[in-house]
């Protein structure tokens, strides 16, 4: 029976991170300064949470010996990413404290479970399952056109996503998905898109930074802006939805939840990820309390730290081959440069990125 500790983690206890991409890393070092071990799992040796990490499984993420190991290593496991499959989490969770709970990955990884879970709680574009070009014809005919058609599980950052346009090839469109099931989701008459990470403790205690607007290059996140500017009735509803999925979960640990605003205002869930996320990194040099300081809390039973917001942020995403301009970035006074160990620049590989800092009130237009 895997234990259920109520009580905080010291300093000097360890942290399982499942995943060694720059969310672990970040983690990690976030981890260190509060007087914590972590232990990296990955199947990458030269990850980049391997780098700052006190020790490292490397390993696939079905290999049970391995997990078995790790798991009696640690005093508490979490996760850098939501992919990690729900039968190895669901294995972890025997043999050790996992935070968040497995049931939390197991809906965030399908984009169909994830959908129908929101909807309980709040309002999504329309979509449906589609399991052939049959399906995705039909599908579009009901929702109408131009739509985005989804693999269920593994997309990210624009893989696996197809737009569906009212003179598309249905055949071609699913096989360029690649996948055996998919979702079809309608188009948003969209304003902007948000994003909201919220944090909730072992005890039911929760914290949750404010709204921010996100901006996408070639569907991955180039641009964040802290906090959005959208009335306060609209930027409180956002904080209440974020809350609310948290609490539904019984999350452990930090949730983002990305949202459409319409043109007519109104809020559409997009979808979750119960780990750190890219749109959160601006709180690293602009709060009391970072979000990767949060996870930590979150998952040790800690207190949770203050969201208090010091300045307005920009954050910019360093990809591919724009990491070549870091002695530029550390030259000008005012960027906040976070490199993240990966030794290849490709494109679309999210490689660091920079915060600039600004009085609160005082965020650049455009």
């Amino acid at each position: 029976m895997a234990p259920r500790s109520v009580h905080p983690l010291p300093p000097g206890s360890t942290i399982g991170i499942m995943g060694g991409g720059q969310l672990g890393r970040m983690t990690a070092l976030a981890a260190a300064r509060l007087g914590y071990r972590c232990h990296i799992f990955t199947p990458e040796a030269d990850s980049p949470g391997i780098q700052v990490a006190a020790a490292a499984t490397v390993a696939g993420y079905e290999d049970r010996a391995a997990l078995k190991s790790f798991a009696e290593a640690v005093d508490v496991v979490t996760f850098e990413f939501e992919n990690v499959p729900a039968d190895s989490a669901e294995f972890l969770a025997q043999h050790a404290l996992v935070r968040p709970g497995p049931q939390c990955l197991a809906i965030a990884q399908d984009r169909l479970l994830e959908k129908e879970f929101i909807n309980k709680t709040a309002p999504t574009t329309p979509y449906r399952r589609v399991t052939s070009a049959e399906d995705l014809a039909l599908a579009a005919d009901e929702i109408g056109r131009p739509a985005v058609l989804k693999t269920s599980r593994m997309g990210y950052d624009g893989k696996g996503q197809v737009l569906i346009a009212p003179d598309c090839d249905y055949a071609a469109a699913w096989t360029e998905m690649g996948a055996e099931i998919g979702i079809l989701e309608a188009f948003v008459d969209l304003d902007c898109e948000i994003s909201v990470i919220t944090a909730r403790s072992p005890h039911g205690g929760w914290a949750t930074y404010p709204a921010v607007e996100n901006r996408h290059v070639n569907h991955i996140l180039d641009t964040t802006m802290a906090p959005a500017r959208l009335p306060d009735g609209l930027a409180d509803q956002a904080v209440a939805i974020a809350h609310d999925l948290a609490e539904a979960l019984d999350l452990v640990g930090l949730l983002a939840v990305e949202m459409f605003v319409t043109r007519d205002q109104r809020i559409l869930v997009n979808e979750m990820a119960p780990r750190p996320h890219n749109s959160g990194h601006w709180t690293m040099d602009a709060c009391a309390t970072s979000q990767f300081e949060q996870l930590v809390r979150a998952v040790c039973g800690l207190p949770l730290g203050s969201v208090d917001c010091h300045h307005d942020a920009v954050m910019k995403n360093l990809i591919g081959d724009a990491v070549h301009g870091w002695p530029d970035l550390l030259a000008d006074p005012g960027a906040r440069l976070h490199l993240y160990g990966k030794s290849e620049a490709r494109p679309g590989r999210k490689m660091g990125h920079v915060n600039r800092l600004y009085p609160k009130g005082k965020l650049p237009n455009g």
